[in-house]
């Protein structure tokens, strides 16, 4: 039977590697298969607003596997005391850390008066994790980006940051680019804003006693050493989810852990186990979940076919095992003609 991934406590800090928190992309079976792939490396939910959990379907939101640990919820909310109340939840649910979210630019979420808006009212932040950190005994942690609209001053997000951390927060993570909050899309704030990644390492110079960890445009080993050399951790965004197999080097470049003995064969094998139990369990279609792992085999010869077979909703009426034995014996593209 395929290896099931198992939490283990990390040597290390517990923001020195980590996966970002990305909407409709690390839900709990996206968590499996990076979980799966490295045993260290902290997970974080989706982003869950307030309002979702007191007035909505909890178990939908929070429910996780056990094998997900470490893993830290991220809260999007504006209101302290609806914040209390939801990081207390998420505390109940077994959840390793509380994140208020201070740095999503949409306008969706601008609407809600949260994300990254909330930087220019520092002291509603610092009201908002006062009233986590006294509601929860886990860590309550911020994540924001440097910087709104096209302020390129230092002293912003110094004086969020110093703010903040005296009502209790000692965590943050910095994604390293501004957020403009009028004409550029989400997507277009990922990639239009300068990286600046100085920002992030005079913080920490700055505030030494607080644990600075840095998001935004980190792709490869050398990326993140490079920025483990200054600060005290990294998150990875879209790349572990476009290229989770580099998931399974960070247990061993990272955290002077065991290397994953886990194939690819072995990691699609166990998600086919994992897709098969949350159909007897919870009624999730395979399809559900094998979007999550369409990059395992990227930059491997036949890896378009092998996920175009896994992404094919004409054959969602067989069995995730049928469909796994068929792409991989699905025939490679032909040669294109001299």
């Amino acid at each position: 039977m395929p290896a099931q991934p198992q939490a283990q406590p990390a040597p290390h800090s517990p923001w020195r590697l980590s996966v970002a928190p990305m909407l409709d992309w690390t839900d709990r079976h996206c968590r499996y298969l990076h979980r799966l792939l490295s045993q260290r490396a902290l997970l974080y939910t989706e982003m869950v607003t307030t309002g979702a959990l007191l007035h909505g379907d909890v178990a939908r939101h929070l429910r996780f596997g056990t094998a997900e640990h470490p893993l830290a919820l991220q809260l999007g909310g504006s209101e302290p005391h609806d914040l209390a109340r939801a990081a207390r939840l998420g505390q109940d649910w077994g959840y390793d850390e509380i994140n208020l979210n201070c740095g999503c630019p949409s306008e969706r979420v601008q609407r809600g008066a949260f994300g990254a808006c909330l930087m220019r009212e520092p002291q509603l932040v610092a009201d908002c994790v006062k009233a986590m950190v006294d509601a929860v005994g886990v860590p309550v942690t911020v994540k924001h980006r440097i910087g709104i609209d096209q302020v390129e001053d230092y002293g912003f997000v110094r004086d969020f940051v110093g703010t903040v951390a005296q009502a209790g927060c000692k965590v943050f993570i910095a994604h390293a680019r501004s957020a403009w909050l009028k004409g550029l899309s989400p997507k277009e704030n990922r990639e239009i804003p300068p990286l600046r990644y100085d920002v992030a390492a005079r913080l920490k110079a700055d505030f030494p006693l607080l644990t600075i960890a840095v998001n935004g445009g980190i792709k490869d080993d050398a990326a993140v050493h490079a920025q483990l050399t200054q600060l005290d951790g990294v998150m990875v965004g879209r790349e572990a989810y476009h290229n989770p197999w580099w998931l399974a080097r960070w247990d061993e470049a990272f955290f002077g852990a065991a290397p994953n003995a886990l194939t690819r064969e072995q990691v699609e094998e166990a998600m086919v186990d994992y897709m098969e139990r949350e159909a007897a369990e919870h009624g999730t279609h395979w399809y559900a979940v094998a979007r999550h792992m369409l990059g395992l085999r990227h930059g491997l010869a036949g890896a378009r076919r092998w996920r175009q077979v896994w992404s094919d909703h004409r054959l969602k009426h067989l069995g995730a095992r049928e469909v796994m034995a068929i792409a991989r014996t699905a025939p490679a593209p032909a040669p294109l003609a001299a």
